[in-house]
């Protein structure tokens, strides 16, 4: 390595000053107060999708059980009249956005033996 290759390396590079984005940037709030308060809710907004997220997930999991059941007896992989009561329970409780999350939910617990 030649002096002017040792310099080049050594020389620490001038990089434009991070800034911080503040709460109220963060949170489009318009006072920290109001940014605290969404903040707070946030993090428990993302406790409670890690909690919904387990609830899916073990509810997979019961599902595969049963599916396994149903066909080892010879039975078949989904059972629609079942599938159109889960349906109905989330048209129920959620309105007609519910109808779509329960379809999602469905379709994650279908098929996966």
């Amino acid at each position: 390595m030649n002096a002017a290759t040792a310099t080049a390396v050594s020389t620490p590079t001038s990089a434009a000053p991070a800034t911080a984005v503040t709460p109220t940037e963060r949170t489009g709030a318009r006072t920290d107060e109001a940014a605290a308060l969404i903040g707070d809710s946030r993090e428990r907004i993302d406790a409670l999708d890690d909690r919904i997220i387990g609830l899916i997930q073990e509810r997979m999991a019961v599902s595969a059980v049963i599916q396994e059941a149903r066909i080892s007896s010879g039975g078949r992989r989904v059972n629609l009249a079942r599938e159109m009561e889960v349906l109905g329970h989330y048209r129920d409780a959620l309105g007609k956005p519910g109808t779509a999350l329960a379809m999602t939910m469905l379709e994650l617990c279908r098929g996966r033996i």
